[in-house]
């Protein structure tokens, strides 16, 4: 598939805010999305301990039995420094390169990390959303901004309570496993939060990650390692 980049990418702190605050109002924030969704993709990076290499790893499955359709991986050097709030500059790179060697194209893209859950609102998938005009949202292992009634969220599988940041619902911690710990989903671009969800969890028929995160976290470490060794 092929992604046309509308900007370089940056080297300072404040040119990769100016692309944030730029391409922010670019965000399809109505959605719906995909309803019944053929080709789902997961995305994920791995870093290598002590340097700046990074493996990016895409995995696109077939939502209905959850068979993977096609993979594609790219193995690069992260040149942004971490800065909170700008660390998708560090992926975003090598994540492209990746998703520009797929042959299908998805339908809906779900990222291991923030979409609207971002103190600028514009997240990972939101980003990638928008540079490759796919439906896109974020799932994350822990939050990164805003906070939920944790008493109030009920331990079985499928609740889910709102995320909210300065008064704004950015996602919602859902439950894809009765009594364990939640996902946090925030939307990216293209899709509401309700259906972004309903996806998740059904793409996480056993474990608390969905299938795409999960295979394209283990991808991206076997590529890592493959690299390094190689």
């Amino acid at each position: 598939m092929r992604i046309d980049i509308p900007h370089p990418w940056p080297r300072t702190e404040a040119d990769a805010i100016a692309i944030q605050d730029r391409l922010r109002a670019l965000v399809d924030r109505a959605g719906p999305g995909p309803q019944d969704p053929r080709l789902v993709a997961g995305l994920d990076v791995a870093y290598a301990e002590g340097s700046d290499r990074v493996a990016a790893a895409v995995v696109v499955l077939d939502a209905r039995t959850l068979e993977v359709v096609e993979r594609a991986t790219a193995v690069g050097e992260a040149t942004f420094p971490y800065v909170p709030g700008l660390f998708a500059f560090r992926e975003l790179p090598v994540l492209v390169e990746a998703l520009s060697r797929l042959q299908t194209v998805p339908e809906l893209l779900l990222c291991d990390g923030q979409g609207l859950a971002h103190p600028r609102r514009f997240g990972l998938a939101c980003h990638l959303g928008v540079l490759t005009g796919i439906p896109a949202a974020g799932v994350a292992k822990t939050t990164f901004v805003g906070g939920y009634d944790a008493a109030a969220l009920d331990p079985r599988r499928g609740a889910g309570a709102p995320l909210v940041d300065a008064g704004e619902t950015v996602g919602r911690a859902l439950r894809t496993r009765d009594g364990v710990k939640p996902v946090y989903v925030s939307t990216g671009h293209g899709i509401d939060l309700d259906t972004a969800c309903r996806h998740v969890l059904a793409l996480a028929p056993k474990y608390r990650l969905p299938q795409t995160t999960r295979l394209a976290d283990r991808l991206s470490r076997d590529v890592l390692r493959a690299h390094a060794t190689g």
